[in-house]
């Protein structure tokens, strides 16, 4: 085991990811450095995605419906571990619970920046519903790029060491 590794392993540290959205170079870079700093990690996901066989990676399976996967992981996390996801509402769960939240992006939420975060994603929700807001003026997702693939990379590297 790494100096690294038994870090890790000391302080408890698991990685989950809400795993249903995530795209396969971010599955990828995870698995990595689960494999390189001795960090177990979680996928989460309504249907079954394909995983490395290691006794570090776990994937499991939860019933489908809504919320069901944010759900599992927001009962389990535990202070200190990290949670890779972009949905809003899990991250300020996870924060709340002692988490530390990672995007796909490369973005890191806390307590400064959630909030904000969800205002914005509230008030759009709130524009959809009312009609103001169509989802044809919905730009989408971007697609994922290599910026996006080094600031994950960067930031996951920060967060678990």
């Amino acid at each position: 085991m790494t100096t690294q590794g038994a870090q890790n392993a000391k302080k408890g540290m698991t990685i989950w990811i809400d795993a249903d959205a995530c795209p396969l170079v971010v599955k990828d870079l995870i698995t990595k450095t689960v494999l390189r700093t001795n960090t177990p990690a979680i996928f989460v996901a309504n249907q079954p995605i394909k995983v490395r066989k290691s006794p570090l990676i776990t994937m499991k399976v939860v019933g489908s419906g809504f919320d069901v996967a944010d759900d599992y992981i927001t009962d389990n996390v535990a202070p200190g571990d990290l949670v890779i996801t972009s949905d809003i509402p899990l991250a300020n769960d996870v924060l709340d619970n002692g988490g530390q939240v990672l995007t796909p992006h490369g973005i890191i939420y806390d307590k400064n920046n959630i909030k904000q975060k969800l205002n914005a994603r509230d008030f759009m929700d709130t524009m959809r519903s009312t009609g103001v807001l169509d989802l044809s003026q919905m730009g989408g997702q971007k697609p994922y790029s290599d910026k996006d693939k080094k600031q994950f990379a960067d930031g996951l590297n920060k967060l678990v060491r």
